[in-house]
């Protein structure tokens, strides 16, 4: 098994998540900061898997040890996928949720289906692998919650939204989740224990 893998980011809480999911591998998880990587790659694919491998690569680049990267977003029905590949870039900071409930507003709760999907990049010296992951749900109605960031106080899983549920939780559904149990797969598989 390996013993350290570089997450190209420095996102606090993609970093708790991979970390705990991939910690019965042994697995030490770094930070592109924490394994000497000082770089920010400009993310112009068109797919989330696209844009994952542009990260993946220009921290493996940098720092000559398996990497992964992920890229995520929220695909709403009603809206024809959007914000989709672009949902980092869909409003100002801070602001998404709000935006987001205002182009929904007249939509009926029948339309108001969303997924969030998440590609996760895997590459070293041999070469790359992708693995994706998807939490379905629906567009609420109003912001709750104080858990979670980005859109989860306006995605409904269940009754409740992302942002109403606890760590342990969501990392049981969610997006990320998924893909990284995929990656949990692909490397016991690949390396063995």
């Amino acid at each position: 098994m390996i013993k350290q893998l570089v997450m190209a980011t420095n996102n606090a809480n993609k970093l708790r998540e991979a970390r705990e999911i991939l910690a019965p591998l042994g697995i030490e998880v770094l930070s592109q900061r924490e394994a000497g990587a000082d770089c920010d790659p400009e993310e112009n694919g068109t797919t989330f898997a696209e844009n994952a491998l542009i990260k993946a690569r220009a921290v493996y680049e940098a720092v000559k040890l398996p990497t992964i990267a992920d890229d995520s977003g929220l695909c709403v029905d009603a809206m024809d996928g959007r914000p989709g590949v672009y949902s980092a870039r869909y409003a100002p900071e801070g602001q998404h949720c709000a935006k987001l409930l205002e182009e929904m507003k007249d939509v009926p709760d029948d339309r108001r289906g969303a997924a969030f999907e998440c590609t996760i990049a895997y590459i070293d010296e041999k070469g790359s692998h992708t693995m994706t992951g998807e939490c379905r749900g629906a567009i609420g109605h109003e912001q709750r919650g104080t858990n979670g960031f980005g859109y989860d106080p306006v995605f409904m899983a269940g009754e409740r939204t992302m942002a109403e549920l606890s760590a342990e939780e969501k990392n049981v559904i969610s997006h990320r989740g998924a893909a990284l149990r995929e990656l949990y797969k692909y490397l016991k598989e690949r390396f063995g224990e």
